[in-house]
């Protein structure tokens, strides 16, 4: 009786979260797309007044040589530029708060993140404490606590997986609990994105492969909830017929143009979808593999989604018959069940093929009730979820992951 009073209750409350979301102004940022985009951001900074930015940015993309380009492109238009390089793959509260101290001691007055989502997200959330240096990281957990303002926020994936470039959302680990959680405010968005295919060109196809299905995740989790719109739909349907054209082929030939620019849109397009739909279950789960072990999210995501697809199969079928539809998947004729199944089947299948794990190495099963207490507890009442899950049926879910 108490289990059923709580799963009335999360619906209500989503109910209302719908509502409020199909009337909140959503921020569209300005886009920059095609090969070479980047080097138009730099006129685009200086035309807004800004005369000096933090480039937050990562190690690996600093060494690659990757953020050359961006650096060249603000000198020539008269725009100093700081780098930050220490975000760490999943970005730490130290990260932001040394990110931060940067910020303020060189003088800046705008924020570009370059990077995957690590370095995106933690641009986001350096920006939201340098508008709010009341507030601590962890005081902005969760729904519109942002207060104030934000510094210009401009991002530059080099990755085509999060969708941060036009989310809402900053993710963020807390390294003394280990736990990863998320801020989500309207002033985090970005107020250019920038999808140049150029910049992804490069990517080993593990990383392809990884954020690739994060992208995917996004879309299906935004699809299959109870919070959809018809604009949030028609993205994550774009997006998945995207996904499953063109991801195999990015993984397979990395200077692929095409394919990577579909995939730079495919993201785009979920993040467009999930920012104002939600997600569920798979990134609830994910977040805490990233915090515990530090497995990459994209590769969480990968490896939990048909788990949790199988888990709400029966509630979700229609919806997983339009994206496998939207996909190619299964013929006309076949019917939702058929339809549903061979879903979930195809994403097993690219799993496979791009070398992605069937379980989670780091995972221990000590770990397992910690893991499904912080997953509800990031999911209840807020994801719209198709079935609602129990913390049993939580806890045999992830045991289903372990090596």
């Amino acid at each position: 009786m108490l289990w059923s009073m709580k799963k009335r209750a999360y619906r209500v409350n989503q109910r209302v979260m719908k509502a409020a979301s199909l009337m909140l102004p959503f921020p569209q940022p300005v886009v920059l797309s095609g090969p070479g985009s980047v080097a138009k951001l730099a006129e685009n900074i200086s035309i807004r007044g800004l005369e000096h930015v933090l480039v937050v940015t990562d190690r690996v993309l600093v060494e690659l040589g990757l953020v050359d380009g961006l650096l060249r492109s603000l000198e020539e238009h008269g725009v100093r530029h700081t780098v930050f390089a220490e975000v760490q793959p999943n970005p730490t509260i130290e990260n932001v708060e040394q990110g931060r101290a940067v910020y303020r001691d060189k003088g800046c007055d705008g924020i570009v993140g370059f990077g995957g989502g690590s370095p995106m997200d933690c641009a986001k959330i350096i920006g939201a404490r340098v508008g709010n240096p009341f507030m601590s990281v962890r005081m902005m957990k969760g729904l519109f606590k942002v207060f104030l303002p934000i510094p210009p926020l401009f991002c530059v994936p080099t990755t085509a997986g999060t969708g941060s470039e036009i989310t809402i959302v900053g993710v963020i680990t807390d390294a003394k609990t280990h736990e990863k959680f998320a801020i989500s405010d309207l002033k985090l968005t970005p107020k250019i994105a920038v999808l140049d295919p150029t910049l992804m060109v490069g990517l080993p196809p593990h990383i392809t492969s990884s954020t690739g299905m994060d992208a995917l995740t996004h879309a299906v989790e935004a699809f299959i909830g109870l919070n959809g719109s018809p604009y949030t739909d028609e993205k994550a349907l774009e997006a998945t017929r995207l996904i499953m054209a063109s991801l195999e082929k990015a993984y397979l030939d990395g200077s692929d143009l095409q394919a990577r620019t579909d995939m730079a849109l495919a993201s785009l397009y979920g993040g467009a979808a999930f920012t104002r739909a939600y997600v569920g279950y798979v990134h609830a789960i994910a977040h805490n593999m990233g915090g515990l072990y530090g497995v990459p999210h994209g590769l969480a995501n990968a490896i939990i989604l048909p788990h949790v697809l199988e888990f709400c199969r029966h509630d979700a079928q229609a919806k997983l018959a339009a994206l496998a539809r939207a996909g190619g998947i299964g013929s006309p004729g076949e019917d939702e069940e058929a339809l549903a199944r061979a879903f979930i089947e195809q994403i097993k299948g690219m799993n496979q093929r791009m070398g992605i794990p069937t379980t989670i190495a780091q995972l221990r099963a000590e770990d397992i009730p910690l893991i499904a207490r912080r997953a509800l507890a990031e999911a209840h009442p807020e994801y719209p979820v198709p079935t609602i899950m129990s913390l049993a049926e939580c806890e045999a879910l992830v045991r289903g992951l372990l090596a």
